[in-house]
């Protein structure tokens, strides 16, 4: 049994549609900076995320209001994000490497089971987001921005610890809920920040 509420799920929606915002803005942003595949990326791993914070808070509000337990808009919630994460990411990484000559040795892929494959795969693909806008705040001099991304990322290894802990309770949810509203918000603050300094029209010398 999960301690959830409507008012709870109606605030999970905050930082959902904060993302989403933030997704369309860099989406508009970036798209002429970045080779094909790497927006094809970019796109297809935000529009992920979008869908799996969407879904998770539509679970809550079905089972808040005692309508159902749709158990497969929770479940998918972590794979289908982290996906989104590393997809994302990657986008970022082959936008801001486009170009460049000198490869990099591939190391063995590690081995990982259980959720940390996702788990993995979602620190990955945020770090390479939060790291990449913050390559472009540093060369726009908007330091704040780069303050707001790694207050995002801080917020969302917050959550992941938060989400280790008892799921089932109010209070934990509640808490989880406002950590990731602070984080969806920073970095919503951090996109505005570059999208009203000129993101679009920054010239590509990436």
């Amino acid at each position: 049994m999960y301690d959830v509420s409507v008012p709870m799920a109606l605030v999970d929606y905050i930082p959902v549609l904060f993302f989403g915002w933030a997704a369309v803005l860099l989406q508009r942003d970036l798209y002429g900076k970045m080779p094909k595949y790497a927006f094809a990326c970019f796109a297809a791993g935000t529009i992920d995320i979008f869908t799996a914070g969407f879904l998770k808070a539509t679970w809550k509000l079905l089972y808040g209001a005692g309508i159902c337990d749709f158990r497969l808009l929770n479940s998918m919630f972590l794979p289908t994000q982290s996906l989104g994460f590393l997809l994302a990411g990657l986008g970022i990484v082959l936008m801001l490497t486009a170009g460049r000559k000198k490869t990099l040795a591939v190391a063995p892929p590690p081995v990982f089971s259980g959720s940390m494959l996702f788990i993995s795969m979602m620190v990955l693909g945020l770090g390479a987001v939060c790291t990449g806008l913050s390559v472009l705040a540093a060369r726009m001099k908007k330091h704040s921005a780069i303050a707001l991304f790694v207050l995002s990322f801080l917020c969302s290894m917050g959550m992941g610890y938060l989400s280790s802990r008892d799921g089932t309770s109010a209070a934990v949810n509640w808490i989880e809920q406002g950590v990731n509203c602070v984080g969806q918000g920073a970095m919503l603050c951090g996109v505005l920040v570059l999208h009203k300094a000129g993101l679009r029209d920054l010239k590509n010398e990436i």
